[in-house]
């Protein structure tokens, strides 16, 4: 069952959501921005500069969060985005890998 801010559990993560998340050019671009930074590294949602509106940038996060693919973390007045990445890797061995190399 997911957290109360609906993160999956790992052994929860299903494929076929992850990679319906992945499916999505802009939901991929926040995925592959993400993997090129260090483990744990947070960043600003807005920081990715996707050409959306603030409601269409928060469903894209919250499909990414849904599918387990990143946690969001509130920091003040303002959700941090973290990059599940051992949790994929340990549910689905090599996925991130083929996603890095993606073209974009």
């Amino acid at each position: 069952m997911p957290d109360a801010e609906g993160h999956p559990a790992v052994d929860e993560i299903e494929l076929v959501s992850v990679l319906a998340a992945l499916a999505d050019p802009l939901r991929l671009e926040v995925v592959q921005k993400l993997l090129v930074e260090a483990e744990g590294a947070e960043r600003h949602c807005t920081s990715f500069g996707l050409p959306v509106s603030k409601s269409t940038r928060s469903h894209h996060f919250k499909v990414l969060r849904e599918a387990g693919l990143i946690k969001q973390v509130d920091r003040g007045n303002s959700r941090m985005a973290q990059l599940r990445r051992s949790d994929i890797d340990a549910r689905f061995p090599g996925l991130l890998d083929a996603v890095v190399t993606a073209p974009a």
